[in-house]
């Protein structure tokens, strides 16, 4: 028996190639079903960064399936959090919405070196998102 998610998430990164899409992996992986994830690009790059699959796959978390798509109206129109990550003014804004900018390092062009610490505050940003969703009343 599934009841409906507690919240929905969109996070929105500029190729949703590395960023968002590590935080989508982690946000699944943590919250199960409880929280309901999406993940979009303003200009979606061609493939997932392979250095950000293989970090993820250091941590348990298989993002090697996952594809960039393109930001839609209707994405962030279906979503409680809008969390972006550089991807600047790109994002339409709706009322009721939260949005929260997470500044992170650009995993682009990276070796798998350079992104465990992106990856590591990304999992830090999500578990405390996770933790206020749990939280709201």
């Amino acid at each position: 028996m599934s009841s409906s998610p507690l919240a929905s998430v969109l996070f929105v990164c500029v190729h949703n190639a590395g960023r968002s899409q590590m935080a989508a992996g982690f946000l699944g992986h943590l919250a199960g079903d409880r929280i309901e994830v999406r993940s979009a690009g303003s200009i979606p790059g061609d493939q997932v960064n392979p250095s950000a699959v293989e970090a993820m796959k250091e941590v348990g978390v298989d993002i090697a399936g996952a594809r960039p798509k393109v930001l839609t109206t209707e994405a962030v129109q279906a979503s409680d959090y809008v969390i972006t990550m550089g991807c600047g003014d790109a994002c339409p804004v709706f009322p009721g919405k939260k949005y929260l900018d997470w500044a992170l390092e650009d995993p682009a062009g990276k070796g798998v070196e350079a992104v465990r610490p992106i990856r590591d505050e990304i999992r830090r940003r999500v578990e405390a998102l996770i933790t206020e969703i749990d939280a709201r009343p």
